[in-house]
């Protein structure tokens, strides 16, 4: 039953790649790191972790309570909520955001003026959607994962980011809060 866990972990650890363009980019050259980001996030690790998520939806397991309208309403409601920054910040960001390198430009405006990860924020806010509208125990699992994976996730690309943009220590002062805009302030 809980099978989906590997593939899931798996495609997890492999999209944290992005987190390590600095590390990567010392090891390899520029295009070395950028290219190893690359195909460890996007052609391993998303297809791994999607297909870890599939496999919990598909799985025989019960329903931690019974799907009604109300809840289904509210799931997607979350999940129409948070694709609106995870959407807009991928926007936002351009290339970047699937093909990370050391020269990459610091996005300040937009969300970006606001949170420092709004893609993240977003799919926090999905995943609970999620949960709500197939509350099958393997899927709220893999949403809970997922949920724990974006929080490290994001800790560990800021961790990234330092390394590679001189100015986001300095951002990081300007805007406090990772993922809720109006908690932490602005200078």
């Amino acid at each position: 039953m809980f099978i989906f866990l590997i593939p899931l972990w798996s495609g997890f650890f492999l999209v944290g790649a992005s987190a390590f363009t600095a590390a990567y980019s010392r090891l390899l050259g520029l295009r070395g790191g950028q290219t190893a980001t690359i195909i460890l996030r996007n052609f391993l690790g998303i297809p791994l972790f999607f297909y870890g998520f599939v496999m919990a939806f598909v799985a025989p397991a019960p329903f931690l309570f019974t799907p009604v309208t109300a809840t289904a309403v509210i799931g997607w409601l979350l999940i129409a909520a948070g694709s609106i920054p995870f959407f807009w910040g991928h926007f936002i960001i351009g290339r970047p955001t699937h093909m990370p390198s050391v020269g990459d430009a610091l996005v300040r405006h937009s969300l970006y003026a606001y949170v420092r990860h709004p893609i993240y924020s977003g799919g926090l806010v999905m995943l609970a959607g999620l949960s709500l509208v197939w509350p099958k125990l393997t899927f709220v699992i893999a949403c809970l994962f997922g949920f724990i994976w974006l929080l490290i996730q994001a800790k560990l690309e800021e961790i990234d980011l330092l390394q590679r943009m001189p100015d986001y220590r300095e951002y990081m002062k300007e805007v406090h809060s990772r993922f809720l805009p109006g908690f932490g302030k602005r200078s």
